[in-house]
């Protein structure tokens, strides 16, 4: 008992954290126990329905997690349900825009919009779904201005195309760069030779792997380093 005691003090095992699920179903079928996650700012269901009330068919989903909305809207319309939350709806601070690849068949991209009413208090989220064949959809810069790095960046990782965005350039990859590091295709070690790197050593020519031991050879050594014959 006492080495098992001695063991299970030197190795303790791994807390795990409590993770807390929206409830689903209807009310009856909920638990008593509350969602932490859930704040005030999430509760929005006039917002929602003002969407539903003005675009009608073209809001395709509505799902909320912690309490909080998010609106799935065809991508024809999405400039124009930015401008409707701005200008009916006080929805003026534009917090960010991201993509997503959801790795599908059929629309496989998507792109988040977070927005928020600092009058109200109160937070909503806008999707629309992109597919392969057709990587564009429009850009909201007229609407908020704030958009502009995050479209440049959410097209410099996937590719996607922001209609008359005023300036769409890459921001981290060289403009010549033929990937988009965010889709999931991409190799999490990166692309061998795609992106040459600086050389390590005087002598040496530019690093074009950027992960060489990972790929079996080993690494220039830096002029200020001692010779070494093991693999990193």
């Amino acid at each position: 008992m006492e080495s098992e005691s001695k063991k299970s003090v030197g190795n303790p095992t791994p807390a795990t954290l409590a993770f807390h699920f929206s409830p689903i179903g209807t009310p009856e079928d909920q638990p008593e126990s509350v969602n932490p996650h859930v704040k005030s700012t999430g509760e929005c269901a006039g917002v929602v329905e003002a969407l539903r009330a003005e675009f009608g068919e073209a809001i395709e989903e509505i799902s909320e997690y912690a309490g909080e909305k998010t609106v799935r809207i065809t991508r024809t319309k999405i400039r124009a349900a930015c401008q409707f939350l701005k200008d009916q709806q006080g929805f003026t601070y534009f917090a960010d825009l991201g993509g997503i690849d959801r790795f599908t068949e059929e629309n496989r991209y998507e792109v988040f919009y977070n927005l928020v009413s600092m009058s109200e208090k109160k937070r909503i989220r806008l999707v629309t779904r992109i597919d392969e064949d057709d990587l564009t959809v429009d850009s909201v810069c007229e609407v908020f201005r704030a958009a502009n790095w995050n479209e440049r960046e959410c097209f410099d990782m996937f590719g996607i195309r922001f209609n008359d965005h005023p300036d769409l350039r890459r921001m981290f990859m060289p403009e010549d760069f033929e990937y988009y590091p965010l889709r999931k295709e991409f190799p999490l070690l990166g692309v061998p030779g795609s992106l040459p790197l600086p050389p390590q050593s005087p002598e040496a020519g530019l690093t074009l792997d950027p992960f060489p031991a990972a790929h079996g050879s080993k690494p220039a050594t830096s002029f200020e380093e001692e010779e070494r014959t093991e693999l990193l």
